[in-house]
């Protein structure tokens, strides 16, 4: 199956798939499917046609996708109301609930993690603009990423052979 132009094994669970794309690794594509509500055990090809709009919706323009609902988790010692109980305050919980929505709007829940992320052609476009202002700059690290050479510190007596081959400057005699 193909989504964006990136092909999906069939037989590959769907949490594993999704790191086909490029700049989403594991812990995103759990997050992924917990978000677009995929089961873990749940493979490519067991998609259903509304699942696979959803996710590609997402990944298209994760900004504009709508927010997340929180919903609050109960205490460790809660125990469920029996179903009489609810029946009998059903009308006066009404009440009440109207006036809590409105102390729990102005409180914000946690940051959504999935909002900006950046997959496939942005990501490369993010990281090749960031390399070109380390150059531009003149720091350590756009200087080494000039010369082809390794920029985080690994030793090149011993290795780095390929880069510095393919950073040879040929002269004509």
């Amino acid at each position: 199956m193909h989504i964006l132009g990136v092909l999906l094994p069939d037989n590959q669970l769907v949490k594993h798939a999704l790191t086909h794309f490029y700049g989403i690794g594991h812990k995103t594509a759990s997050r992924l499917c917990a978000r677009v509500q995929i089961h873990d055990r749940c493979r490519i090809r067991s998609l259903n046609q509304g699942q696979v709009t959803a996710l590609t919706a997402f990944l298209s323009s994760p900004a504009n996708s709508p927010p997340v609902s929180v919903q609050p988790l109960a205490a460790p010692g809660h125990v469920p109301p029996s179903l009489s109980q609810l029946l009998a305050s059903a009308p006066a919980s009404n009440t009440d609930a109207s006036t809590s929505a409105g102390a729990g709007a102005s409180t914000q829940g946690p940051a959504d993690r999935l909002r900006e992320i950046k997959i496939e052609s942005d990501l490369r476009r993010q990281m090749r603009e960031n390399i070109a202002h380390q150059r531009m700059i003149g720091s350590y690290v756009g200087r080494r990423h000039a010369m082809h050479l390794p920029v985080r510190g690994q030793n090149t007596q011993s290795n780095a052979r390929t880069a510095r081959k393919l950073n040879r400057v040929e002269r004509y005699n």
